[in-house]
């Protein structure tokens, strides 16, 4: 028995109780004739004591040479200590240690196993198996744990299914590129990766299987992020015989159910908003709505006032930031260059401060009378003492712009309180989006989302126009959470195809299986795919997903700890009948 008691486990009602313990040596307090050892394990530290008096001098030499991070067995007393540290739940006692057993040694390691560590990210991620040790990280992944845990209790009790579905699928071509296997046995021909389970849970559902979960790894080989990863996870869902409402309503439980269970929060509404609303309110499909600071469209109040810059504009928009009035001249000059980084790219900003005496004071008045600008704060909100700030042109391209501003903003302006969780249903999203460079409509979603109810003969007329019965959680400015329903007839599936541009050979190549399995009485479906790493990280009040992943890649998709991807050697290639045409 290596262990007794965990590290975490003794108080004082353990005193005089003969333990075992076992775990890594966090730091080590020699005062020469006593030493003062903290074991540490998953389950919290113990303080360990050595002292001349009562401890054999070969004891009390292994002692003084334990090293950070040795892995060692200790058997001993707990006895109360003389100087107790309220901030540790074992804090009260500490282990007259009688028999010590190094069970394995350590390096030195390359940063401290502290929760405020010196080592860098980079460093970390390629020993993570260390910087796993430290509480920020261990604490993540118990979190993530406790989570998925709450999403299997609720989903069971609802009555799902969970159901394997195949990591070696199907290339397909819409969504991102698809990461591909080559099949040693089918020489020239490859498998994919799934960058979801789309296809085979609607073939569950044609299977009679009317309530279907996975919590699932996905895979996407895109440009990564902070926020992305190659492979991820999804709880993937999907229902049979039900219409849009009982799937939100359905999603909304499970929302509640982790936020109260998880975080002990209540949440009673989860406020709906059309796409169109959100994109011109909030520049995004994803607002945070914690806070306000929704856009106002100022063409009708700015423009014909011999202002080139807002005349020549396709949209000229602008957002109230509450106490604004207080920045200074040189905060404004930042916030200008900020919004005119490349990664913003607007080429400046107008500004009008709302002084407190009712009166106005902007970056335009050779342009601009009070009049005005009473305006600008009427439609944006304004009030004494905010800072109305303007970005002016392609409606596209300055929705995005002042998105950015307006997070921004509320960041610096701590508005973006990570205890507070307010969700929102995006709804109605556009069914096709148009690509200039392939010149074609492509699915928003993916080619098998239904369009809303009385609008598919608007393919025929007006393809961009149609409306996705789809819909999108947000949490916190974050899409956790996005679905729709389902086509699940030939004739419809076909038609969307068709304006995809395939042909019907390719679609049958493509989809063959899925169209064939439709005839055999495919009942009405749909279904929602929760991104978890996400979720965790939000409930867990943060929102970069790394931390909350045990093994993580680098923004290169790399794990740097195992040293992947890697070459393989001329005799696999070989077997799998590949020849490698790398570039110079």
């Amino acid at each position: 028995m290596y262990r007794s008691h965990n590290c975490g486990e003794l108080r004082i009602s353990h005193i005089n109780t003969e333990v075992t313990l076992s775990g890594w040596v966090q730091k080590s307090r020699n005062k020469g004739f006593i030493i003062w050892i903290d074991l540490r394990d998953r389950y919290g530290m113990t303080q360990l004591v050595f002292d001349e008096e009562r401890t054999p001098k070969e004891m009390m030499k292994r002692a003084e040479d334990l090293g950070r991070e040795f892995v060692v067995q200790v058997k001993g007393k707990v006895i109360e200590r003389a100087s107790k540290n309220p901030n540790m739940p074992t804090g009260d006692i500490e282990i007259l240690v009688s028999e010590l057993t190094i069970l394995n040694e350590s390096k030195l390691p390359p940063f401290t196993i502290e929760d405020e560590t010196d080592g860098g990210e980079e460093l970390r991620m390629k020993y993570r198996y260390l910087d796993i040790r430290r509480n920020p990280v261990k604490n993540n992944l118990i979190f993530r744990h406790k989570v998925t845990q709450e999403v299997r209790n609720y989903l069971s009790k609802e009555g799902f299914i969970e159901v394997e579905t195949p990591y070696l699928i199907k290339s397909t071509p819409e969504g991102a590129r698809d990461f591909v296997v080559p099949s040693r046995m089918n020489e020239g021909q490859f498998y994919a990766l799934p960058q979801s389970p789309q296809t085979f849970k609607q073939l569950l559902m044609v299977g009679g299987m009317d309530k279907y979960f996975q919590i699932v790894k996905c895979f996407r080989d895109e440009d990564l992020s902070a926020d992305r990863q190659p492979e991820f996870t999804q709880i993937d869902c999907e229902m049979a015989f039900i219409d849009q409402e009982d799937i939100l309503n359905t999603f909304e439980g499970l929302t509640r159910h982790l936020l109260k269970e998880v975080n002990g929060v209540e949440i009673d509404k989860f406020p709906r908003m059309l796409y169109d609303d959100a994109m011109r309110l909030y520049g995004n499909d994803k607002p945070d709505i914690r806070f306000g600071m929704a856009f106002g469209e100022l063409n009708d109040v700015a423009q014909h006032k011999e202002f080139g810059v807002f005349n020549s504009a396709e949209l000229v928009v602008g957002i109230a930031v509450p106490g604004g009035n207080s920045y200074t001249r040189k905060d404004i000059d930042k916030l200008i260059d900020w919004v005119r980084r490349p990664q913003v790219g607007a080429l400046g900003m107008v500004y009008s401060r709302c002084n407190d005496d009712g009166s106005f004071k902007s970056s335009v008045d050779k342009f601009y009378d009070q009049d005005d600008l009473a305006k600008w704060a009427e439609v944006t909100g304004a009030k004494a003492g905010d800072l109305v700030c303007v970005l002016s042109g392609n409606a596209n391209k300055v929705r995005a712009q002042l998105s950015a501003l307006r997070m921004e903003l509320a960041e610096r302006l701590g508005l973006r309180d990570p205890k507070v969780f307010a969700p929102l249903w995006v709804m109605d999203f556009p069914l096709l989006e148009w690509d200039e460079d392939s010149e074609r409509f492509h699915a928003m979603h993916h080619p098998f989302t239904s369009p809303k109810p009385g609008q598919l003969e608007l393919l025929k007329t007006k393809p961009g126009d149609v409306k996705a019965n789809a819909y999108d959680l947000v949490l916190n400015g974050n899409e956790i959470g996005g679905g729709s329903i389902r086509i699940h007839d030939k004739e419809t599936q076909a038609l969307m195809f068709d304006y995809l541009g395939f042909t019907p050979e390719e679609a049958k190549a493509q989809f063959g299986f899925l169209m064939d399995a439709f005839e055999y009485g495919a009942p009405p479906h749909g279904g929602l795919a929760f991104g978890l790493d996400r979720l965790v990280a939000i409930l867990g009040g943060q929102e970069t997903i790394r931390d909350f992943i045990a093994f993580p890649k680098n923004n290169n998709g790399r794990d740097v700890m195992i040293d992947a991807p890697a070459p393989i050697d001329d005799k696999q290639l070989t077997e799998l009948g590949l020849k490698l045409n790398l570039k110079s």
